[in-house]
């Protein structure tokens, strides 16, 4: 076991953990990066093509949560396809105006905005903001889970 590649590889997890609730992070794809560094420190003894192969399927599905788990939740509490493309334009514009506090509010008034250019009614809207926060919760529990699965798998192949 290498003990710098090790080093290295932590670091690179817990930046990737912290990407699950600071979403200008792109939390999966640096616990890969962290796998294939200490790869290059083992020569890849232990972590085969097949291991990779499993990570990066694994990395698919955080990035399928993220996109999806809001779009599910303005659905879910009965925001209409406005609802969904405000808060797709409300998560683009809340990174780039208020960081990533942006990633969260963006969206919820996103869905608010582009509900009420439809329907006009603000309960409905303010149920469609509030899908897209509970999505965001679920989504962030579900990489949670995947992105500790990752990393205890990891372990249990290098040991």
């Amino acid at each position: 076991m290498s003990t710098p590649g090790l080093i290295i590889a932590s670091i690179f997890f817990i930046v990737g953990m912290a990407g699950i609730f600071l979403p200008i992070l792109p939390g999966a794809p640096l616990l890969l990066a962290g796998m294939l560094v200490y790869g290059f420190f083992e020569h890849f003894t232990h972590l085969t093509w097949q291991f990779f192969a499993g990570q990066s399927i694994l990395v698919a599905f955080v990035f399928g949560i993220d996109y999806l788990a809001s779009i599910w939740g303005v659905k879910k509490y009965g925001g209409s396809k406005y609802a969904v493309w405000g808060s797709i334009i409300g998560t683009i514009m809340g990174l780039f105006l208020l960081g990533p506090l942006g990633v969260i509010i963006g969206p919820f008034l996103g869905a608010v905005f582009g509900e009420l250019i439809v329907c006009r009614n603000y309960n409905q809207a303010f149920k469609a903001g509030l899908g897209t926060l509970i999505g965001f919760l679920g989504g962030a529990l579900a990489k949670l889970f995947l992105q500790i699965l990752m990393i205890i798998w990891f372990f249990n192949v290098i040991q």
